[in-house]
């Protein structure tokens, strides 16, 4: 089990050096600008942080505000198992340095460099807009309300 976890890091830092690294910088930078935008809009509107609304809403919603972030980031995470599913084949094709294709490396990868993203800069970024845009009825914003 060891040994999995070992070669999943090993080729998890050496993607960052690699072939195709550009992704690198391009998924995370689209994932804080969808995270931006959504957050614009949660503070304008007056709805706490995501992660907070997610974590203290009831079992029946969890599901709507989930779809909610799906709907920003899910062409991101496509695109990014995509493009580790093409990386993986010009290794393993191309450059022969890898012998097996790992589709859970693939879903790693994508999921680090969409979702985390997303969901940890979403709720600060409210609450950093928050402070200087006021709600629709006037009042000024306070702080986790």
């Amino acid at each position: 089990m060891e040994d999995i976890f070992t070669r999943i890091w090993h080729n998890l830092v050496e993607r960052t050096e690699g072939p195709m690294h550009f992704r690198f910088f391009l998924q995370p930078t689209m994932s804080l600008i969808f995270a931006i935008r959504a957050a614009i809009g949660d503070a304008k509107s007056g709805r706490v942080p995501y992660l907070w609304r997610f974590a203290s809403s009831h079992k029946t919603e969890r599901k709507g505000i989930a779809k909610e972030a799906w709907k920003h980031v899910g062409k991101i995470f496509i695109l990014g198992m995509i493009l580790d599913i093409v990386y993986q084949l010009v290794v393993i094709f191309g450059l022969k340095t890898e012998a097996k294709f790992y589709p859970l490396e693939s879903i790693i990868v994508a999921f680090a460099l969409a979702i985390i993203p997303y969901l940890l800069f979403r709720g600060p970024v409210n609450r950093l807009v928050r402070m200087f845009v006021k709600k629709n009825d006037g009042s000024k914003a306070d702080g986790l309300s």
